[in-house]
């Protein structure tokens, strides 16, 4: 044996908290991670990765770095009000903004995903085929899966990139906004209460439409979609008044 050669150095480390675990593989993560897959890695119960979560969530809250997460996924990104140092470090060329109907469309998906191209047509009263492949090649749609009902159409939803795009932590913090008015009956309207919600950072002329968890097509009455057509048609009127006052 040379004189360099002898038993191993055996090394303590440390036992770091789920939460400083979790922090570590969403940092070498290539994208969002599943909750049931970091439990995996980490050899605990998904419930205890839950807790590293909030525990997590918290700490950040205050840094430059944030939590982001749908549904059952989660990431690190960095906090909204880091945008602008980070696109001027990164050299990022500014981003084209949506059209009024992208953004009409763009609304719709994000409260009421999943949502399918038909239900989104009757909602704007107009074809969503070439909004919808802007959205989608913007990568701020995806879609998620289809319908049982006749010719099984495409549902779609919000990504990852929507949450960056408008600096959400999650769809939890999308505002909702009263819809107001008289009470419908009932059978007309979809499970949930009805409100109209619009997302950060939009344009005041985008339609904005009732929160609902219902799959498919949803319906509406004839006095709801009167409401929403009503509401566009007034922040038309004010941004015109507007534009002739300057």
């Amino acid at each position: 044996m040379s004189e360099l050669e002898g038993p191993p150095i055996q090394i303590e480390v440390e036992k770091l908290s789920i939460c400083a675990q979790v922090e570590a593989l969403l940092f070498v993560a290539d994208g969002p991670a599943q909750v049931t897959a970091l439990a995996a890695a980490l050899g605990v119960v998904p419930d205890a990765v839950e807790a590293g979560l909030e525990e997590l969530a918290a700490t950040l809250a205050a840094r430059g770095v944030r939590l982001q997460r749908m549904s059952d996924r989660v990431q690190l990104v960095t906090a909204p009000a880091a945008a602008a140092v980070v696109e001027q470090f990164l050299g990022l060329q500014s981003t084209v903004r949506l059209s009024t109907a992208a953004l009409e469309t763009l609304a719709i998906i994000a409260y009421k995903q999943p949502v399918t191209r038909p239900a989104l047509e009757a909602l704007r009263g107009v074809n969503c085929d070439a909004v919808l492949k802007t959205l989608l090649s913007r990568g701020l749609i995806e879609e998620m899966g289809r319908t049982e009902g006749v010719g099984r159409p495409i549902l779609y939803g919000t990504t990852f990139s929507f949450l960056q795009q408008f600096g959400l932590a999650s769809l939890a913090e999308l505002p909702l906004i009263d819809f107001g008015g008289p009470a419908e009956p009932a059978a007309e309207l979809a499970p949930e209460p009805a409100s109209i919600a619009q997302p950060p950072d939009l344009t005041p002329d985008v339609l904005t439409v009732p929160a609902s968890a219902a799959i498919g097509a949803p319906r509406f009455s004839a006095a709801t979609v009167n409401r929403i057509r009503a509401r566009r048609s007034e922040v038309q009127r004010a941004r015109f008044d507007h534009v002739k006052m300057r």
